[in-house]
């Protein structure tokens, strides 16, 4: 790959992100820094509370910081309905907001590595072809944590609309399920604790969880192995790097 500037400062921004996150992850209490957003968000914030819980996806989602913590809160201290929504529109801009860094910072040098590959190539046409309902699949079924499948999204095909609505419609029963169980918890404590113990409605969850994800991935294996097959028998050269670009991307 010929250097240039762009990619080398795309490149230390890349490392940047990982050590940030890696940072994050091992050095900072986050569990605490949730609690006591949480508590912050119940007593000072009044009805700019879901507002604020949506926004803080961003931030948790682009270092890759598991935000369940938030999606519990959402339950605990606004109930089903109002939680269900800024928790669903929270993930959703997070998911974005790390899809698009990704693409940002990260796609040309993942791609130039990759290119060579006739699988990531095939994978980069089922995409184009079927992207929506692949991201979809990929967001029902917990094959992958949901912060690297952000990322690994962002480096495909699939165009920044498409990949929104299919992942938010795609984690809305994983979302609704947590939200649920946030209205359970006694008390805020408990957020953060509170998959200690588990009680028979968790099991079920649990369990329904398991039954759907089997189900899931036998479809998400079917429809990526016709598509795989297509692309490949069809497709001998491609250019992966025609993908649909946003302003913002450029």
């Amino acid at each position: 790959m010929a250097f240039t500037w762009g990619s080398a400062v795309r490149i230390t921004l890349l490392l940047l992100l990982v050590a940030a996150v890696a940072t994050a992850c091992f050095t900072l209490p986050v569990e605490k820094i949730l609690k006591d957003f949480l508590l912050w968000v119940e007593q000072d914030l009044g009805p700019w509370g879901p507002l604020v819980l949506a926004v803080a996806y961003i931030p948790l989602t682009v270092l890759a910081v598991p935000a369940s913590v938030l999606t519990l809160g959402g339950g605990y201290l606004f109930g089903l309905p109002v939680g269900f929504v800024a928790d669903s529109i929270g993930a959703t801009v997070g998911a974005g907001a790390a899809f698009l860094l990704g693409r940002t910072i990260g796609r040309s040098f993942v791609v130039s590595r990759l290119k060579d590959y006739p699988q990531f190539r095939a994978v980069a046409i089922a995409i184009r072809r079927s992207g929506f309902k692949i991201v979809l699949l990929l967001r029902l079924v917990p094959l992958l944590p949901f912060n690297m499948l952000n990322y690994l999204l962002s480096v495909t095909p699939v165009p920044i609309g498409q990949y929104m609505l299919a992942s938010w419609l795609g984690m809305m029963p994983i979302t609704f399920a947590l939200v649920y169980v946030g209205t359970t918890l006694k008390d805020l404590s408990d957020v953060t604790h509170g998959w200690g113990e588990f009680s028979k409605t968790r099991w079920a969850f649990i369990i329904l969880g398991l039954a759907v994800s089997v189900i899931l991935m036998i479809c998400v294996t079917r429809v990526a192995k016709a598509a795989l097959e297509k692309a490949l028998a069809e497709n001998e050269d491609i250019d992966i790097n025609a993908t649909p670009r946003v302003a913002c991307c450029r």
